[in-house]
């Protein structure tokens, strides 16, 4: 399974395009839109195609890693999951009780789940409140 257009938009709308290479909220070098990695340091510069490259190549491996764990899971939900495993890893996605109650079968239930996941360290980002929310919604559609 792929990603979609709408949960491709809602990755890059949340991540955002920057083309030089940052230090995200979590203290880890990022670029393009939200590429990390042994491959992303300090003082890096990319132009739009290759942030879209880098993009593509990360969906590939997080798309592996949801249809691998999350079974049965729809079009939307399955967006949903890959926004989410993008942005917080696959470790902790596999790991997550998100992925426990979608795979019961619970999907309000893993859809409550979004919302906790809102935070770097104890502190509460107001963007991630956002995406999680996006996130829940297209889940649920």
């Amino acid at each position: 399974m792929q990603i979609s257009q709408q949960g491709l938009d809602l990755i890059k709308r949340f991540e955002g395009l920057k083309l030089h290479s940052y230090l995200c909220p979590a203290n880890v070098w990022t670029i393009g839109y939200g590429s990390t990695g042994s491959h992303v340091g300090e003082g890096m510069a990319i132009g739009a195609a290759e942030a879209e490259a880098l993009l593509r190549k990360d969906l590939a491996r997080i798309e592996r890693a949801v249809e691998a764990a999350a079974r049965g899971a729809k079009q939307s939900e399955f967006d949903a999951l890959v926004s989410f495993a993008f942005n917080v890893g696959t470790g902790a996605f596999r790991r997550s009780t998100l992925l426990k109650r979608h795979n019961e079968g619970d999907q309000q239930g893993a859809a409550d789940q979004f919302p906790r996941w809102n935070k770097v360290g104890r502190l509460v980002l107001p963007g991630l409140t956002r995406r999680r929310a996006a996130e829940r919604a297209l889940y649920l559609s």
